[in-house]
């Protein structure tokens, strides 16, 4: 029988959920993060091209958003969440330190694309989970702000960690052969997760909402402006490319860079979340609007300058991981949740390969073009997100 939000005991249960949830998600991204924030320059010394880097990073993106769309259906129709995040956990974490196995771009750009299938797989129904815990704890926003900061706390340190290696004298492969041990760790929280929360739906305070079978008007207009926020959206790995190939930034300051853009993203998921919760999309629009800043940073920028883009690029990595998953909870009911996560991420990764592809294509031709590419694809989601959230409720 699911608990009610009455009960100060639910809402601890849920919170703790939350938490190990993030604790898991932390040594995830402390895994896949450290090894993406070596990629660029990693293939670049298999003689990779920023053409190929684009597309290879983008590609992933398409699987890695485009195949939730099953994973998502597969939930809702078997209601096997665990059996189905567990899979795509073991087949993620595997692939990163398989990157220490490769010598050359295509090997590599295989695993690359393996573990963004594994997080296809694995998303969705874990997204439900939370979601059903976010209700009982307080908010879409707080929960999955909280679980993305934990989340984002992992992806800063998994970089770190891989740039003390390569200050040290360590080699990529040496460096992705390491990341091993946060993959084991990470595999074993998600069974301890499984054992104690074997149905993580109970939390959920209210009973499932039985509505249509259609996903609603609102739900695919919001799509519709998330997708060009996504295929305006710059992989780091290509910009990690374009920091290898300039004297602005160089060497172990790139992964670097990426640590401090997964701090920004997680310290602003863990506030954000809330604001979310209180004030809507207005927050989404405002940090929009930020967003679009990374782009001419980041390309153009010095040192400094670049670091600040970098900073705002990881701002808006949150609001990819965070706010824009927590805005769907609310405009479907309980028991297509896991269909709507999916169905919005694939199509959301379909604009975000056809964005990467066209950014990595520009990028060999005009950094100018792909800086205006960024920014106003971002831009023109504004009015679409204003509209959103005039029909819609966060809460």
């Amino acid at each position: 029988m699911a608990v009610t939000s009455s009960d100060p005991r639910a809402r601890r249960m849920a919170l703790r959920f939350i938490v190990l949830i993030g604790i898991l998600s932390y040594f995830a991204d402390f895994t896949y993060e450290g090894s993406r924030s070596i990629i660029g320059p990693y293939v670049a010394t298999l003689h990779a091209t920023g053409t190929i880097v684009g597309i290879v990073t983008g590609f992933g993106e398409l699987l890695g958003y485009g195949l939730r769309l099953f994973s998502g259906r597969w939930a809702d129709a078997t209601g096997r969440y665990w059996p189905i995040t567990i899979f795509g956990y073991v087949v993620q974490m595997a692939s990163v330190p398989a990157l220490a196995l490769t010598g050359s771009w295509p090997a590599a750009a295989a695993l690359i694309i393996l573990e963004r299938v594994g997080k296809a797989i694995r998303n969705p129904p874990r997204d439900v989970m939370l979601s059903h815990a976010g209700k009982q704890a307080g908010g879409y926003g707080w929960a999955f702000g909280l679980h993305e900061a934990l989340d984002q706390f992992g992806a800063m340190f998994g970089p770190l960690a891989v740039a003390a290696i390569l200050a040290h004298g360590g080699s990529y492969r040496e460096a992705f052969a390491v990341l091993l041990a946060p993959a084991l760790v990470n595999l074993s929280l998600v069974l301890l997760a499984r054992w104690l929360y074997p149905k993580p739906q109970d939390m959920e305070a209210a009973p499932p909402v039985v509505g249509g079978a259609q996903l609603t008007r609102t739900f695919w207009v919001y799509l519709l402006g998330a997708t060009l926020v996504a295929a305006g959206f710059a992989d780091y790995p290509l910009i990690a490319f374009h920091f290898s190939r300039t004297e602005a930034v160089s060497g172990n300051w790139i992964a670097v860079f990426y640590a401090v853009a997964m701090a920004v993203s997680g310290t602003g998921s863990l506030v954000l979340g809330r604001l979310f919760d209180r004030f809507g999309f207005v927050v989404l629009v405002v940090l929009t609007l930020v967003s679009a800043l990374f782009a001419p940073l980041v390309f153009l920028g010095d040192f400094w300058a670049a670091l600040l883009g970098a900073a705002i690029w990881g701002l808006g990595m949150g609001v990819h991981e965070s706010i824009i998953p927590a805005a769907v909870a609310p405009m479907v009911s309980a028991h297509r949740r896991a269909s709507a996560f999916g169905t919005f991420t694939a199509v959301y990764g379909i604009f975000w390969f056809i964005g990467s592809a066209a950014i990595g294509i520009l990028y060999d031709l005009s950094l100018t073009a792909v800086i205006a590419f960024c920014v106003i694809t971002q831009l023109v989601a504004v009015p679409i997100f204003v509209w959103v959230g005039r029909h819609t409720r966060t809460a």
